[in-house]
């Protein structure tokens, strides 16, 4: 029998270093669909680059969702790594929507991000979703959590049913669907390059844990953010 667990213990870590969130187990991963690379790569290139926004740095955007195990465990390093490389890049979370219902979610995020409380609640949104079991679904949920946390119930009801909010909301589809994000968490890089733990666990010598896949996925993200960087300074146009 020692075999076989030897076996279903190689199983599960390689099930885990090609783990993502996805709505469906039935569709394929992000690594699939973004782009016709061989999926062993540690990033792919958007076969359609996508407008960036961020001036003369890095825009580093992180497709995620408040349902996602995955994502809230690679919430802190994530933050940490935006803040570190703050002086280059411009990094911002894109909420997505796989289903109709998770739509409130993203315009909850929108909201809280207007009124300046975004860094107060985002945390305590993944405990309150996978921990607590609340849905965050429907808008008188949504209300009362974030009454609880102190939110001012009333500005923030107003901001949720604005149209700037709604707008944002369905930005936040367009980009999801323009991208083709089906798995996060998920990053992308200059409208161009596409990675995650599934790519960057393709690294030798990479540990197949959740925290060896984290800071892979990091290593990767600074060496495409350097690349850029040192593309855009040896431009013609940059001398």
């Amino acid at each position: 029998m020692r075999p076989i667990y030897r076996h279903f213990a190689s199983l599960l870590l390689a099930l885990l270093a090609l783990s993502a969130c996805s709505p469906s187990a039935d569709k394929p991963s992000s690594s699939q669909s973004a782009s016709s690379q061989q999926s062993s790569a540690e990033y792919v290139t958007l076969a359609a680059p996508q407008p960036a926004e961020a001036g003369n740095k890095v825009e580093v955007i992180e497709f995620f969702a408040y349902f996602c195990s995955h994502c809230k465990a690679f919430d802190p390093s994530l933050s940490d790594w935006a803040k570190k490389n703050a002086d280059r890049v411009v990094f911002k979370r894109v909420p997505v929507a796989f289903r109709e219902n998770m739509m409130p979610q993203q315009r909850m995020y929108f909201a809280l991000e207007a009124m300046g409380k975004l860094d107060a609640v985002h945390e305590k949104a993944f405990v309150a979703v996978q921990d607590e079991r609340l849905s965050l679904s429907a808008e008188s949920e949504i209300l009362e959590f974030v009454g609880r946390l102190g939110v001012d119930k009333e500005k923030f009801k107003d901001l949720y049913d604005s149209f700037g909010i709604q707008s944002k909301a369905k930005n936040a589809i367009q980009q999801q669907t323009d991208y083709k994000i089906d798995s996060v968490p998920t990053i992308a890089i200059d409208g161009r390059f596409i990675t995650s733990a599934s790519h960057a666990g393709n690294r030798p010598g990479v540990q197949k844990t959740e925290a060896g896949l984290h800071a892979a996925t990091l290593q990767v993200m600074d060496e495409l953010v350097g690349k850029i960087i040192k593309e855009r300074k040896s431009a013609p146009s940059a001398k």
